[in-house]
């Protein structure tokens, strides 16, 4: 009897033991509140599943950065981290090494309640190899007690935005020598491709590739509104906009220091917080139009992936489909102004509370324009690297011939892609 109550304890603490020992790694952004919300969400599964320690890693800020981490965990086989957050770009890049999610319980019944193109967007090859997390659109922050102060009108095109940011950083550089017109994210990274994306299609310069493997960039109306932008830096923009990523302008713009900010979602719970210059004094609205007549918004945003090589998929699974829930989400859109995935939470009365933009501009969300990153893949990040470093050299005065740069860029496309050029 003695025997088999020891063997009995032995078997327990084996198995709580064992159970203790499942260890899912979440790898997360750290933009914004986005760490201290995966934390959150991550503590909150563990209360829930006693027997699994979830960790979150902090992963670089600079889209291109991360992927190139992640992609030296996927070279290793590395079974390290088994659940990455990945850019809404990189399904097709990356799909060898993430796992059939439709192939596990509860996966099919979520998504279904998601928005399908977003679905579509992660499903390579009729398999689901992420989940929608959160969205994203290009949005345009501007300060509405300065336009009042100077008789002005939120911007409806770039001309108007040229405009109101000299007319408001001359009167208020008198006070504030370090106040600017207009902050975006010019770094020679993934957050130039969304922006200048948002100014060519904007001006009629087309999307870098068609849907039709076409290579477009080369043409006048997208010379000339890069032009445009290079005009920017060191008059309405800091020299230092070049340089700066999404963080970098919500730090000059959060300070007071700043009329107009390109920026996603996230910078509107944090530009209201108590600590924030800026509280109560900024409104949001789409972006300007160029000679198109409308304005564009670059379509962001996170999924959740589980790698293949993860050796506890099954758990994984379930970590991503709780943080990928319909509270987690809601939580997030609240407290961190991320937006969700899920269909429902735009009718959501907290939500809409909490973050009013997500009703005002619900259509820029819904209508946002993708990155040619399904086209050309599994390539897409040689494609967005060689457009970005293009668009930076004439930001920077590098490259003083746009239009030649445009073209040399067609050509490196080419090469990449083996698609026609349209010149």
């Amino acid at each position: 009897m003695k025997k088999t109550l020891f063997v009995l304890l032995l078997t327990v603490l084996f198995a709580t033991f064992a159970l203790a020992e499942t260890v899912i790694t979440v790898a997360a952004g750290a933009v914004g509140q986005e760490l201290e919300l995966a934390k959150d969400a991550a503590a909150k599964y563990m209360d829930m599943h006693p027997g699994v320690t979830v960790n979150v890693l902090e992963t670089p800020d600079l889209a291109t950065d991360r992927l190139g981490l992640y992609l030296q965990f996927f070279e290793a086989e590395s079974p390290e981290v088994d659940v990455y957050m990945i850019d809404t770009i990189w399904p097709g890049d990356l799909a060898a090494h993430l796992v059939d999610l439709y192939q596990f319980d509860g996966v099919k019944e979520l998504v279904d309640t998601m928005f399908p193109a977003m679905v579509e967007n992660d499903t390579v090859d009729g398999k689901l190899v992420a989940i929608p997390w959160f969205t994203d659109a290009g949005l345009l922050y501007y300060r509405k007690d300065l336009l009042e102060k100077y008789g002005l009108e939120v911007p409806k095109t770039w001309d108007d935005l040229e405009n109101a940011a000299k007319i408001i950083m001359d009167g208020e550089k008198k006070d504030n020598p370090d106040f600017w017109g207009f902050v975006w994210q010019g770094d020679a990274y993934e957050g130039l491709t969304c922006d200048a994306l948002e100014w060519i299609v904007s001006n009629g310069g087309g999307t870098i590739i068609s849907t039709d493997k076409e290579i477009t960039i080369a043409n006048e109306k997208a010379a000339e509104i890069i032009d445009k932008a290079a005009g920017w830096v060191g008059t309405i923009s800091p020299n230092g906009v070049v340089g700066m990523p999404e963080e970098g302008a919500r730090a000059v713009w959060q300070a007071g220091n700043a009329v107009f900010m390109r920026n996603w979602p996230y910078a509107y719970s944090l530009s209201n917080a108590e600590d924030s210059a800026v509280a109560g004094k900024f409104g949001v609205s789409p972006l300007p139009a160029g000679d198109s007549g409308r304005g564009a918004a670059a379509l962001g945003g996170w999924q959740l992936a589980v790698s293949k090589y993860s050796e506890n998929p099954e758990i994984a699974v379930d970590v991503a489909l709780y943080l990928a829930g319909y509270e987690s989400q809601k939580n997030r859109a609240i407290v961190g102004s991320l937006n969700p995935t899920i269909e429902a939470l735009y009718q959501d009365p907290e939500v809409l509370e909490a973050t009013p933009i997500f009703g005002e501009l619900y259509d820029v969300f819904v209508n946002a324009v993708p990155r040619p990153s399904t086209v050309s893949a599994p390539n897409y990040n040689e494609v967005s690297t060689a457009f970005f470093q293009a668009v930076h050299s004439v930001l920077t005065g590098v490259e003083t011939d746009t239009m030649a740069a445009l073209e040399e860029l067609a050509l490196d496309l080419e090469d990449i892609t083996g698609f026609e050029i349209i010149w």
